[in-house]
This record gives structure tokens, C-alpha cells and sequence, in this order.
């Protein structure tokens, strides 16, 4: 299978897409140095949202300090020294902004829904209660979810567009 080097119109070049690791995350792989899960018990959507964010940003900032590292020792004609590459990997991931990479936290609601409208994605009926603060009203619950048979049996090319899915 061959990747098209530019996006199409409006789309994004991310090291992952968020269908993939919306998926792969509740399948319990725990892609991109994220956490494995049980895939029976589900996860919050926060949580997944949360994850996928930074995984987000670690691979982006290795692949900044990789070609950060590749340049300097071109210029200087010495080997590719992988400590120098964590350390700019470091760096960089304490410096990017958590807003800065990957969708905002409506998007992601949004496209979670047409998962679940799909019947991709289902609650698995566990709650948690959640607070902002003491003085104020408790939130919404927490709700967990969990993949489908369905969900797990969706080719790569739907889980990257459910609209597609959706609308047709």
C-alpha cells in the first residue's frame, strides 16, 4: 500500500490518525507508548482523548529531533548519536503546548459520536462520577466505552473518515 505524500484537500499529515488509535487504543495495544487498557471494561472518552494527544506530541517531537539530530551531524560529519536525540525529544516535549497538536476536545466528541452512531463503538454501562470542583455541582458522568465486533472489523480507510461510513 502506497501513502500519498501531500494530504488531500483539508486533510492533515499526523504521524497516526485518530480513527487508528481511537481503535488500537481500545483493542488494549496501547499504541505509541500509550497505556494498555482491558478492552472488556472500556475506557472514558477523556481518557482516550487525553492519550491520543500525547502520543501525538511524542511522536511529533521525535520526529523533530530526528531531523534535528541528522542535520547537525551532516554539519558536522559525525555520526547520528541517539542520547542526543532523546535529549532533544525531551526538550521539545516540555516546551510544545498541549494545544498545539491534534484536534481540540469538541472535535474529538464529535467525531467519538459518529463511532458510536456507527454502532463502531458502544458504553459498556460503568460510570464514574466526576467533579470540577468542591463548591460546584458534580459534572457529567464519566462513562466508559468499548469496542463492537463491528468496530474491530472496520477496514483502516472508515476508521480514518467514519463520515464516510456514515453518509456514504
Amino acid at each position: 500500500m502506497t501513502l500519498p505524500l501531500r494530504p488531500q484537500r483539508g486533510g492533515f499529515l499526523r504521524p497516526f490518525g485518530c480513527g487508528w488509535f481511537i481503535r488500537e487504543y481500545m483493542l488494549g495495544h496501547g499504541p505509541n507508548g500509550s497505556p494498555k487498557i482491558d478492552p472488556e471494561v472500556g475506557v472514558p472518552q477523556a481518557d482516550i482523548f487525553h492519550h491520543y494527544k500525547l502520543a501525538l506530541m511524542k511522536a511529533i517531537t521525535l520526529d523533530r529531533a530526528t531531523s534535528v539530530e541528522e542535520k547537525r551531524a551532516r554539519q558536522e560529519k559525525r555520526a547520528i548519536n541517539p542520547d542526543n536525540i532523546e535529549k532533544l525529544a525531551k526538550r521539545y516535549l516540555t516546551r510544545m503546548p498541549y494545544k498545539a497538536q491534534g484536534c481540540r476536545y469538541h472535535s474529538f466528541v464529535v467525531y467519538f459520536s459518529n463511532l458510536t452512531r456507527l454502532g463502531w463503538v458502544k458504553p459498556t454501562g460503568m460510570e464514574e462520577s466526576s467533579e470540577f470542583q468542591e463548591h460546584y455541582p458534580p459534572g457529567q458522568p464519566r462513562r466508559y466505552f468499548r469496542l463492537t465486533e463491528t468496530g474491530k472489523s472496520v477496514p483502516d480507510d472508515l476508521w480514518a473518515d467514519p463520515r464516510k461510513a456514515l453518509y456514504g
